[in-house]
């Protein structure tokens, strides 16, 4: 039997290095030295993938912190162009008055001053918002906006770093991949524009926990993050589409009354005893109005003519189902079963790219996703550069309107034409993520022979029930796909023993 050093040396030739197999990767890391050499080892005297990862992620945090500070010493409390001006805006300052934590009133029960009643965020982020508030020390107005966003970076860090070292360890042979997520400059520059991250880190455990086969506490962590955001709920399409072609309906009723659950043992008690605060996020979804970002926008602005709420709520709805059902087809008729990241990449993509409003910290919730849907460098900074282009466009635009007649910043064309290049980058990363499904020889992630490292009960399983011509295929393609499977359950087996 090996020693435990010839296991770790075992486990450490397993790890996928990104500088071997990507050509940016392998550019990127001549500013370090050059890419690791054939005798590297990460053991006890050298920082972990994980280690180092999570360290970067937080160093990333920290400059997406100092480039908020003109809004931080002035910009915040002195009109609202500067703030676009300096790109540094930040809700947190804002709501900590508008939305009564200043003045001491609980969300969802105390009733609000002007046009917002109560609070429209899930009942997890304002609990969120509320110890936040708690932690914020006294003085002046000015000084408390300030320490309520600097309390609030604080713990939107820890979520940063847990969403950092989460995806490093969800593909156990590729943790550094979590390295996209730590370097994603879109990331550092939205971090800490609204509470989205805490609804991200939940999320991004939760698929850490799918992927060790753990489906009860992936159901409840969904659970837990969807009572922060909505749009984790979505997961779960994936997970049925993906244990209805494997067979897995334990695993898929699992998690889907874990989510349940934590989700009520969240929101009961405030839906019970507060229930009109409660609903208020609900019912400001379906009532907010055609918002930023969204392609909705460019066809009001260019049309000249609005368009009336209820209209585009039941189009996006539909749109949503139709494009979703059409990620299920796909799902049962690959010729190989997609990976679980592919499909919660796709469906998150759908459900920002057809609704009313894509906010400039939405690109959060895609993040951890990309990084493994599509942990390939090229494409992801594609993507990345069209969000940064977005990120200033919106402020210079806000610049533009709020300037008066000096009219300074990006008029509504140019912002327009920033609209669509934050959608195309969307659009461009679905593409390539699909034909990485229709053609799984292309995918990075199964080149060495994985099938689904986050799959969880999912990784190596067989097809129960498939459509098309998956459901004939070419005994080459069954060969070609069972090998790799085969060859990576010896390899556990020999790590094993």
């Amino acid at each position: 039997m090996p020693s435990a050093e010839d296991t770790s040396v075992d486990q450490e030739r397993l790890v996928v290095r990104p500088t071997h197999q990507d050509e940016i990767a392998a550019a990127g890391s001549e500013l370090i030295g050059g890419r690791s050499g054939r005798w590297a080892r990460l053991g006890n005297t050298s920082p972990t993938p994980v280690g180092v990862v999570a360290l970067v992620a937080l160093g990333m945090f920290a400059l997406g912190m100092v480039q908020k500070l003109p809004c931080y010493n002035w910009a915040w409390f002195r009109g609202t162009g500067s703030q676009y001006t300096h790109a540094c805006y930040s809700d947190i300052p804002h709501l900590f008055v508008a939305r009564g934590f200043s003045d001491g009133l609980v969300p969802y029960f105390d009733r609000l001053s002007g046009d917002m009643q109560y609070l429209e965020y899930p009942v997890l982020t304002g609990a969120f918002m509320q110890v936040a508030s708690w932690l914020t020390p006294g003085g002046s107005l000015q000084h408390r906006e300030q320490a309520y966003w600097m309390v609030n970076a604080g713990m939107l860090m820890v979520c940063a770093a847990i969403i950092a070292v989460c995806v490093a360890r969800t593909h156990r042979r590729r943790p550094w991949d979590g390295l996209l997520v730590a370097l994603a400059p879109a990331f550092a520059l939205t971090a800490t524009i609204n509470w989205d991250l805490l609804a991200v880190a939940l999320t991004a455990a939760a698929m850490l926990m799918w992927s060790r086969g753990r489906a009860g506490a992936f159901g409840v962590l969904i659970g837990l993050a969807t009572a922060a955001k909505l749009y984790p709920v979505l997961l779960l399409g994936p997970v049925f589409v993906l244990c209805w072609r494997a067979g897995k309906w334990r695993e898929f009723a699992a998690a889907t009354l874990g989510a349940a659950g934590s989700w009520l043992v969240v929101n009961l008690p405030v839906m019970v005893l507060a229930p009109d605060g409660w609903k208020k996020f609900y019912t400001f979804s379906q009532e907010r109005g055609i918002d930023f970002g969204s392609f909705w926008l460019i066809i009001t602005q260019r049309t000249g003519s609005p368009i009336e709420v209820t209209t585009v709520n039941t189009v996006s709805t539909l749109l949503t189902f139709v494009l979703c059902a059409a990620i299920g087809a796909l799902t049962l008729t690959a010729p190989r079963r997609p990976r679980f990241a592919q499909l919660a990449f796709l469906v998150v993509a759908v459900f920002i790219l057809v609704n009313k409003v894509y906010s400039p910290q939405y690109v959060l919730w895609l993040i951890p996703l990309a990084a493994l849907a599509r942990p390939r460098w090229r494409d992801f900074l594609i993507w990345q550069a069209c969000e940064v282009m977005y990120f200033l466009g919106i402020w210079m635009y806000l610049a533009y309107t709020t300037s008066g007649d000096k009219h300074q910043g990006l008029p509504t064309e140019g912002y327009q034409l920033a609209i669509l290049l934050h959608l195309l980058g969307t659009l461009y990363l679905c593409a390539v993520v699909v034909r990485d499904v229709l053609r799984p020889e292309r995918d990075v992630v199964r080149r060495d022979g994985s099938d689904d490292p986050s799959g969880g009960v999912l990784d190596g399983a067989g097809d129960a029930f498939v459509l098309g011509r998956a459901a004939r295929p070419p005994r080459q393609d069954v060969v070609a796909v069972a090998g790799p499977w085969a060859e990576r359950a010896a390899q556990r087996r020999q790590v094993a023993e």
